[in-house]
């Protein structure tokens, strides 16, 4: 489309929402009263439980990002899956904001009813524009239900939203580049899982959807892949694996690829130029190859050091399947030097949808994640632990227990973009191995932890500071 047209209908576009919103005076969105996270089970069971289970109302890593800080009015944004009772398990795409000033948490706000449906692979995403709109991507899967874009009626507003589009987008990652606009990294179910990207300068008009990665081996019919994202200032990178025949059992590989030209051109870490969509299982994007050991990858993460150089945070094991006779599940980090890939372990964990985010703040390093192995043993997720590394992820020491003697597994443990404290990160809890209730978490750069209020009679509550002793198991039950 034409850049004419495109700012004909965004003119368009911004005067009927401009007339819309007299004819309903703004009317605010529901809310709930208190965060409950949405509780799911895939259902595929083996002798030690679930491929995958519990409290998942910040899933999945490939949603990304959940939140955002904005200092331009010291408030951070965050949106997660969650319900309106601890019997649902009915989907509410949901938003709330944490005001760093008073120290109090709004009700959250309920953007998008996925009506009927409990599958928290529809979580949304979040981003924000140079006026300060909220942006919430919300995931669909692939054909049978589609994802949404909402805009906030307002700048910094999560009273109302505008609906902009209904299309195929499932797992949306959004980048909001000061100057350029949008870049939403996204995933189609065309039979199998592939990559693909859009553009917007306005989030109004979107470009077609691109193709970026589908690779196949000789006599492969499908490929398939999952991708992590990040970015730091007009430099967008993504790790993703592969999917042998698009076998998602399988998953296996390492690559990297990153554009800084707003997706026009996309290249390896050295900076050389890759075909798009990359189609070739040992395209120069490949970081580290796990397909002849037959061990899975796991993305979890993605950050990057002083000079712009890719850290990608990754599990990897020796099958899909929980339980022992999979053996341990390997916490790595991943580098680019400017010459070559390090890559480093930091830890052991017991399953492989444990999942927690980095931090790189110059030479300290930071993880934390599910890494401790309880309380529901083999059960996605367990007691959170923040791991440091001073040597650029060589190697690395476990500083500190956030959580211990908890009823219900902690997990996806989310990164704040632009992170301040105390909320730098947040996440929920549930047991994997039985319906329960999700209490939702955060936490600052030092390893405190707050608990959001899950009951809430107040428009804005100021979250306790939890404890890590027998009343904190009490009062989590």
């Amino acid at each position: 489309m034409k850049r004419s047209h495109q700012l004909i209908l965004s003119s368009l576009f911004l005067i009927f929402c401009s007339f819309g919103q007299h004819l309903i005076a703004q009317e605010k969105f529901p809310t709930v009263d208190g965060y409950k996270g949405i509780w799911f089970t895939l259902g595929q069971f083996s002798d030690f439980g679930d491929k995958y289970s519990g409290g998942l109302g910040t899933y999945t890593a490939k949603h990304v990002p959940l939140a955002i800080h904005a200092p331009e009015v010291n408030r951070t944004f965050f949106v997660y899956g969650g319900t309106r009772s601890q019997e649902e398990k009915h989907l509410l795409c949901m938003i709330g904001v944490f005001d760093h000033e008073s120290g109090m948490v709004s009700k959250p706000v309920v953007v998008h009813d996925k009506e009927g449906v409990d599958d928290p692979h529809d979580n949304p995403s979040l981003a924000i524009d140079e006026q300060g709109y909220l942006w919430v991507f919300v995931s669909g899967r692939g054909r049978k239900r589609m994802g949404y874009k909402y805009r906030s009626t307002n700048p910094y507003s999560i009273d109302s939203f505008d609906l902009i589009s209904e299309e195929e987008m499932t797992y949306p990652q959004p980048k909001f580049i000061p100057g350029y606009g949008f870049l939403n990294l996204f995933t189609k179910y065309t039979g199998i899982r592939e990559l693909y990207m859009e553009t917007s300068t306005d989030g109004l008009v979107w470009s077609p959807d691109q193709k970026l990665v589908a690779i196949k081996r000789n006599g492969d019919k499908n490929s398939g892949h999952y991708q992590v994202s990040g970015n730091k200032g007009n430099k967008i990178g993504f790790f993703c694996n592969w999917h042998p025949n698009g076998n998602v059992d399988l998953r296996t590989n390492l690559y990297y690829f990153q554009t800084t030209d707003f997706g026009q051109t996309w290249t390896d870490s050295d900076g050389n130029e890759v075909e798009i969509p990359v189609l070739n299982l040992t395209s120069s994007g490949l970081v580290k190859e796990y397909f002849s050991q037959k061990r899975n990858v796991y993305l979890k993460d993605v950050n990057f050091d002083a000079d712009g150089n890719p850290i990608g945070l990754y599990v990897e094991g020796i099958g899909h399947q929980p339980g022992p006779e999979n053996g341990p599940r390997s916490w790595h980090v991943v580098h680019w030097d400017g010459s070559s890939w390090q890559d480093h372990l930091i830890t052991h964990s017991d399953h492989n949808y444990d999942m927690g985010s980095l931090w790189v703040e110059e030479d300290e390093w930071m993880v934390i994640g599910p890494t401790a192995n309880r309380p529901q043993v083999w059960g996605a997720g367990g007691e959170v632990q923040l791991w440091k590394s001073s040597d650029q992820g060589r190697s690395w020491e476990m500083s500190r227990q956030l959580t211990k003697g908890s009823n219900r597994n902690h997990n996806y443990i989310r990164r704040v973009v632009n992170g301040s404290d105390p909320f730098y990160y947040f996440w929920a809890d549930g047991n994997p191995d039985e319906f329960s209730q999700s209490h939702l978490y955060f936490g600052d750069s030092e390893g405190n932890v707050w608990k959001l209020p899950y009951e809430m009679e107040e428009d804005w509550v100021k979250p306790k500071k939890w404890r890590n002793n027998w009343l904190s198991r009490w009062f989590s039950r």
